[in-house]
């Protein structure tokens, strides 16, 4: 049998199998040969490139369809995970921060300023890692992180320091309270050069990553959990119609910031000033930040998100 022969009969056979779901018996009867030679058919079928064989993960056709509704309601490149039945909260952050800790080593260049807000999802995803060294790049903290008792500042450093660790980058962090007392502190600050230079490194990076915090999330959002917000400040920003946050800038449900009383006093980026880093990765995970992350997406905070599926179909079914 000359190679052209066989590839004709290869291609015969695993049309048959494949197209027709005929059996390795039918088959062999049909082409006059035993059931051995018809599977020497199909194997040479695939080595040969003449068959193409895709797997497909369970919920892969769902998790499809919520990325491309969600791109087409809120131009956003998305990436949804897969979320088995019966997955917990905290397991289903893991796999959102497993696939944004991948989209993020992607998105790295040298001599890259990165900036990052501190935060749970933030530290879940830092801790996914792994070692990617990158010439030149640069982390900047993105918001403050100082508590009323201190605390913060350790816990940020820590979620800097293993990032930089991973990346091989040098770290510019930001020691300014979170939430100042007064709107005027703020500004007295912002004169100082020390933070001028911070804010300076902030306005040049080209990627920011952070989460958006929710008040009644599943898995607590660490500003609403580690003394940095008072029942006054809650009770205020209820009042002003807040339904999350993101880099600690509080956002209404449509999306809207200005007059929210606490964003006076706050330390992070407003959604205009994070609409100037050209990338911008948001995660997201948990069916109470639906909520937040749609007010997020509606600000124009984001160019891609990473999203649970469950998280992802609550998303979608506040429209």
């Amino acid at each position: 049998m000359t190679a052209s022969t066989r590839h004709a009969e290869a291609f015969r056979a695993a049309r048959m199998y494949y197209d027709e779901g005929q059996t390795m018996e039918a088959i062999a009867g049909t082409l006059g040969v035993s059931r051995s030679t018809v599977s020497r058919l199909l194997r040479d079928a695939r080595e040969d490139g003449l068959v193409r064989i895709s797997l497909h993960p369970p919920g892969a056709h769902r998790s499809r369809d919520l990325r491309e509704r969600i791109q087409d309601r809120f131009s956003v490149a998305t990436r949804v995970v897969p979320a088995p039945a019966g997955t917990s909260e905290r397991e289903r952050l893991q796999a959102v921060a497993a696939g944004a800790a991948a989209e993020l080593e992607r998105m790295l260049a040298p001599d890259m300023a990165v900036g990052l807000a501190w935060g749970t999802t933030v530290a879940a995803v830092v801790a996914e890692l792994r070692p990617h060294p990158m010439p030149g790049l640069r982390i900047v903290q993105l918001n403050g992180a100082i508590n009323t008792e201190g605390s913060g500042l350790t816990y940020v450093s820590t979620v800097l320091a293993r990032a930089a660790s991973m990346w091989d980058a040098t770290v510019h962090q930001f020691p300014v309270p979170a939430f100042f007392d007064f709107a005027g502190t703020r500004e007295a600050m912002w004169r100082e050069r020390s933070v001028r230079r911070v804010l300076g490194a902030q306005q040049q990076c080209s990627l920011a990553v952070f989460g958006v915090g929710a008040f009644d999330a599943e898995v607590p959002s660490r500003a609403y959990t580690a003394n940095y917000l008072t029942e006054q400040d809650l009770h205020s920003l209820r009042a002003d119609g807040a339904v999350g946050d993101v880099c600690t800038v509080f956002l209404r449900a449509d999306g809207s910031w200005r007059g929210i009383g606490m964003n006076e006093r706050c330390s992070g980026p407003s959604p205009d000033q994070l609409a100037r880093i050209p990338r911008r990765l948001l995660m997201a995970a948990g069916t109470r930040k639906a909520v937040p992350l749609r007010a997020a997406l509606l600000a124009g905070v984001a160019t891609d998100l990473v999203v649970d599926e469950v998280t992802a179909s609550s998303l979608l079914a506040l429209d």
